[in-house]
């Protein structure tokens, strides 16, 4: 039996910050966490809720240029809660950003970010 219980947090790869905090921050609306550490690298972290956190770390990316699969569930990505899906895709087409429905059949969509990072979006009350 496993101890683990929790997702803390996930990092992600950004290659241009200010691109990255705009998407993150003005198309999906995430809040900044105040507390980052100072660490040897530019990054932002946002808080998710209950302790969770999303970080954005400005590092070399070893993936950078790799051919990604068109549909993101079918690409390594993290999944994140939404409590309005209508809402979100709103904002996601007011912004510009392609998505798709998941093939499974779910109510969820995918993205990627600025940086091809997927992002999985299932409501939850």
């Amino acid at each position: 039996m496993s101890e683990i219980n929790a997702l803390l947090h996930a990092g992600l790869l950004v290659s241009d910050l200010a691109r990255a905090k705009t998407f993150y921050e003005t198309v999906l609306g995430l809040k900044l966490y105040p507390n980052r550490p100072d660490l040897p690298y530019p990054g932002e972290w946002y808080e998710l809720g209950n302790g969770q956190q999303l970080h954005l770390m400005r590092l070399p990316n070893p993936d950078a240029g790799s051919l990604r699969p068109e549909h993101g569930g079918r690409d390594r990505h993290i999944a994140l809660g939404v409590k309005d899906m209508a809402a979100l895709a709103s904002r996601l087409d007011a912004a510009g950003v392609k998505y798709t429905a998941s093939r499974s059949g779910r109510a969820a969509l995918f993205c990627r970010d600025p940086d091809a990072n997927t992002l999985e979006f299932v409501e939850v009350g």
